[in-house]
């Protein structure tokens, strides 16, 4: 024993427990003078050393919820039934006005005690009462707190005559709550008690600041979950507002509004996720339908059906989100974006999910146009790190003219791309009433994410690779 070597945090720790005592942390404190923080840890210390023993306890208190609170002073549904019952107030016709809520639950424990019987008829359903209605013990106990002021710190005190009212009305949702206190009782062990004091007194306080200590991975948020959050940061900074919406949406935003014909490929169940025998009741005001649906008819020059713009789905992009915020809202001016999860019923690979996330923004002004959009993308790209971008012609059905992002991957030696951008069409604005030129432009987070982290499979992200994970760098 004179070869063990004590840290002065643990010598006063066996100290207070020598020669039987058991004690909890905050008694430790008391009998020490040592912090809480120091207390635990010594007690870790001495776990690991086999003199220390931990005896965990649960402590569970009660108290009052809305509810009881509720019932001490107006007395329990069931109670309550019975006296409208006495007044006159027979029926269910009667009694649900006035008990409101608590008419189901007063019907269900009444009938339980068998204070009441039922009887229907043609016209109504009658209630009549039991000859015995005496006081019940729950009733017993919420009157034996009448006093108790509505405070959530007051404690029930449990004993043998409370005990089953408490378990009965705790049955009950928000009458009674409880909480759990763990509590820690620390005392030697066998090893622990063998210590003699005289040694402590005398033995090294040295360290061994050589010895090998325990790998503690901490931590750590994910490296997906940092990239969204950097460009969240990038555009709040650059003067844009975040927009949310559902990520389910009806058919008609997610793509009528949009400009997108219903034969199109892409609203076909290959490439988008239906919610199977769900239509929307409501997918936009009567003005909105009609012209949108003026604008398919005249352009495309087909029958637009309004059941296929009823269909939900799991939204393939945000852009339903922006669209259907700028028809409600008819802003002129304005600077937005929406950052979330969607869905594209795709084969997964390297470069393609079936769930993944989107960065999408608008731009709203009078003198709006493709070079301020370009500016935006530059700068974008420049705060995230990426320098090498360049702008390539090319198609989307609700933007014109539409460019596509290029941006050069050192690593592997091309370019790649990356968002898409444009003008939104005419066809999309008017019929919504927006006046204004709406600069559009989206793209998938992971794809930025791939070149921060220098990876090659998107999958990568959502492997839980625990040595990747704990090996990426923080800052890219």
């Amino acid at each position: 024993m004179l070869s063990q070597v004590f840290h002065d945090i643990e010598k006063k720790i066996i100290h207070s427990l020598q020669p039987d005592q058991i004690l909890t942390i905050s008694e430790i404190e008391k009998k020490t003078g040592l912090q809480s923080d120091q207390v635990r840890r010594g007690i870790e210390w001495l776990k690991l050393k086999n003199f220390a023993h931990v005896k965990e306890s649960t402590d569970i208190h009660y108290h009052f919820g809305e509810k009881g609170y509720e019932a001490i002073e107006n007395g329990l549904p069931e109670r309550r039934l019975v006296n409208e019952i006495e007044k006159g107030n027979t029926t269910f016709d009667k009694l649900k006005p006035i008990l409101g809520l608590d008419f189901n639950a007063a019907i269900a424990y009444a009938k339980k005690n068998n204070w009441i019987s039922i009887t229907k008829n043609e016209k109504s359903t009658e209630l009549s009462l039991n000859k015995d209605h005496q006081e019940s013990l729950e009733e017993k106990f919420l009157l034996s707190h009448k006093t108790l002021e509505k405070n959530k710190t007051n404690e029930i005190k449990v004993s043998e005559d409370s005990l089953f009212a408490i378990v009965s009305l705790k049955k009950r949702p928000d009458f009674i709550v409880d909480s759990s206190l763990i509590i820690k009782k620390i005392s030697l062990t066998v090893e622990g008690k063998k210590i003699n004091l005289g040694d402590l007194s005398h033995s090294s306080g040295a360290i061994d600041v050589e010895s090998k200590v325990p790998e503690v991975f901490v931590a750590r948020t994910h490296p997906l979950k940092d990239t969204i959050d950097e460009i969240r940061e990038i555009f709040v900074t650059l003067g844009f507002s975040e927009i949310n919406g559902n990520v389910t949406q009806s058919s008609f935003w997610n793509f009528d509004a949009l400009f997108t014909p219903q034969d199109h490929p892409a609203r076909e169940l290959q490439d988008t996720f239906y919610l199977d025998g769900i239509s929307a009741k409501k997918i936009a005001t009567p003005e909105q339908i009609r012209k949108v649906s003026e604008s398919h008819k005249k352009n495309w020059r087909y029958y637009w059906d309004i059941n296929e713009a009823r269909k939900m789905v799991l939204r393939t992009h945000t852009t339903c989100v922006t669209i259907k915020h700028l028809a409600e809202n008819k802003l002129d001016e304005a600077r937005i974006f929406s950052l979330g999860r969607v869905f594209r019923n795709e084969k997964v690979s390297y470069k393609h999910l079936v769930e993944f996330h989107q960065i999408e923004g608008v731009v709203v002004g009078k003198d709006a146009n493709l070079r301020n959009l370009m500016g935006i993308q530059r700068e974008f790209y420049k705060r995230i790190g990426i320098t090498k971008i360049k702008f390539w012609p090319t198609f989307f059905p609700y933007t014109e003219p539409s460019l596509q992002t290029m941006v050069y991957n050192e690593r592997l030696g091309k370019w790649v791309e990356l968002f898409g951008m444009g003008i939104f069409r005419p066809e999309v604005t008017k019929p919504l009433g927006i006046t204004k030129p709406v600069l559009a432009w989206g793209g998938g987070i992971e794809r930025i994410a791939m070149l921060k982290y220098g990876l090659d499979d998107v999958r990568e992200f959502y492997n839980n690779n625990l040595s990747w994970l704990r090996g990426a760098r923080k800052c890219q």
